[in-house]
């Protein structure tokens, strides 16, 4: 269920089609600052989504262009594919091969 405004996945994928995924540890304590400052000047969504894969939990960021993809792996991003992304009651299970 979506709140009233709140953009839908199809929506978010469309749009910011470029989704990094980051281990949900790198936002710990000033990470999420680092993380933030570093995407200051790319094209990221003010709101990303949650994964977890094999009981360990992701942070999933969209972009509108693939550059900030690729400058984010100095934080040990993974490429995230939004066709891996659960449905239903399994929205935020991670299925990567």
């Amino acid at each position: 269920m979506r709140r009233k405004g709140e953009l839908s996945p199809a929506v978010i994928d469309r749009g910011w089609p470029h989704q990094v995924a980051l281990p949900a540890s790198a936002s710990v304590g000033g990470g999420y600052k680092a993380i933030h400052k570093f995407c200051k000047d790319l094209t990221l969504r003010p709101r990303g989504h949650s994964v977890a894969h094999k009981g360990q939990w992701f942070n999933v960021y969209c972009f509108v262009e693939a550059t900030g993809c690729r400058e984010a792996h100095e934080f040990g991003d993974e490429k995230f594919y939004p066709k891996q992304r659960g449905k239903g009651s399994n929205w935020a299970k991670w299925y990567k091969p």
